[in-house]
């Protein structure tokens, strides 16, 4: 059986997890960071490999040194004792640098104390270990009149050298590293200046996705990013223009609708209604002339009559609803209030158990055709589905006007409603015919959630026909 191969996936993905989603100004950030880190990487490689050679070249320098440095003297002091030759000797190599010098005397012995390091290393071991190069030494014989009268041990000692070069490194690395922090507080507020008109962009696009096409935003002085604004601008006309033809569209439709509806309603009126009235006199007329004639033929047409005239006022009844559903009745001749009122206390006669109130106060007589049938259509419309579908023990409509626009209240202390009864309201109950006619006068619809039930809000302009009719 074959063990599953390690999943190796995990640190591809968490690569993008991290950079994706982040704000573009701290992305920036990030790749100015990483230039920043690999830029100090490679002038931290260059120092060392120029240091390292450096310190190569005065070691060497100083190593070469010591021998004529002992010839010179050995020749100055031919007559001198060993021990003063020898403490001369350890004076002039106390004075030399990158190099130890130890004195032996012929029998291998040390002579003296030789030279040594003064102070303490400041350069840390690590930094040592790279630039230091590779450990000398060599000897060097003390002839004096032909005879050898000891050695001198020479190492290869570069700490100064590296302390030099750590001195310079660091005080290199602080000033680079201040700098680098002090550009990079100076990107920040730059990106956030040269970014901030996407942050404008993107609020525009905001109330532009709620239909907000009167959003703009300003020119800023990016070229790349003036032209997405000036595009966006453009955007923002373009769909305002079209959303305002498209609501004239609208308009015309619904009021060459209602003309429609009227003349309908109005032939109704004129014309089937006499006629139904003539049936009913006529049937009448004929159960007079009958109860004149014998039997059985008087019984027989009487029975006709009386199902000629309930024949009638079946259709009569129809034609009223009829009539009603085409126009409401007195709507556009009698007070909006008035009107409304009736709606309410039709709706309370059909519902004796639920308790309906309207309230209709401070609204003026009429606002136009439309606005009229528009706040009439959405009131019964409100008020069927509360009385239907919302189990609700009160509902309540008002009807208000409020800073030059009519607002529109249906509350009910029912159910509430669920996503899917949304949804079915929307598809079957009304709701986006409401909607609509609402948004083709320029209004606003919308279901809110109450504890308990539900409220159907709409808000219209007041006037809006009257605006329309006297812009250009």
């Amino acid at each position: 059986m074959t063990e599953p191969l390690p999943d190796d996936t995990a640190p591809r993905r968490l690569v993008p997890a991290l950079w994706s989603g982040r704000p573009m100004r701290a992305r920036l950030m990030v790749v100015v960071v990483l230039i920043n880190l690999v830029a100090a990487a490679i002038s931290g490689a260059v120092i060392i490999h120029k240091a390292r050679t450096a310190t190569e070249v005065e070691t060497a320098a100083s190593m070469a040194v010591v021998e004529p440095l002992v010839a010179e003297t050995l020749q100055a002091m031919q007559d001198a004792p060993l021990p003063g030759l020898f403490r001369t000797l350890a004076l002039r190599f106390r004075g030399l640098r990158h190099v130890r010098v130890a004195l032996l005397d012929a029998a291998h012995q040390p002579v003296g104390t030789g030279t040594q390091r003064e102070g303490a290393r400041r350069a840390p071991a690590w930094f040592a270990h790279l630039i230091a190069p590779p450990a000398q030494s060599h000897e060097v014989p003390l002839m004096l009149r032909g005879a050898r009268i000891g050695t001198a041990l020479v190492t290869a000692e570069p700490s100064d050298e590296i302390d030099e070069v750590w001195g310079y490194a660091l005080a290199l690395g602080l000033t680079g590293l201040s700098l680098s922090f002090a550009m990079l507080a100076i990107l920040y507020v730059a990106f956030g200046r040269i970014l901030s008109p996407l942050a404008q962009l993107a609020a525009g696009l905001t109330r532009l996705e709620q239909q907000d096409y009167g959003a703009r935003v300003g020119r800023p002085d990016t070229r790349e990013l003036a032209v997405i604004a000036t595009r966006f601008n453009r955007l923002a006309e373009a769909l305002g223009a079209a959303r305002a033809a498209n609501l004239r569209l609208h308009r015309r439709v619904m009021t060459a609708e209602e003309d429609e509806r009227r003349r309908t309603a109005l032939e109704l009126h004129d014309e089937f209604g006499p006629c139904l009235f003539a049936l009913e006199a006529n049937s009448s007329s004929i159960a007079r002339i009958a109860a004149t004639l014998d039997e059985p033929a008087r019984a027989r047409l009487i029975q006709r009559t009386d199902d000629i005239a309930a024949i009638v006022k079946r259709v009569q009844t129809i034609n009223r609803a009829l009539l009603n559903r085409l126009r409401p009745a007195g709507l556009g001749q009698v007070p909006l209030s008035r009107c409304l009122e009736l709606l309410v206390r039709e709706a309370a006669r059909h519902h004796p158990e639920i308790a309906v109130e309207g309230r209709f106060a401070a609204l003026k007589a009429g606002y136009g055709d439309l606005v009229d049938l528009t706040i009439y259509r959405c009131v019964q419309e409100g008020l069927t589905n509360a009385l239907r579908h919302a189990g609700a023990s009160r509902v309540t409509v008002e009807v208000a006007e409020e800073e030059g626009s009519l607002r529109l209240a249906v509350d009910d202390d029912g159910s509430g409603l669920a996503e899917d009864r949304v949804q079915d309201l929307g598809e079957g109950r009304g709701l986006a015919g409401m909607r609509e006619r609402v948004e083709a006068l320029g209004g606003r619809l919308a279901l809110v959630p109450r504890e308990p039930g539900t409220s159907l809000r709409i808000v219209l302009p007041a006037g809006h026909e009257a605006r329309e009719e006297e812009a250009p």
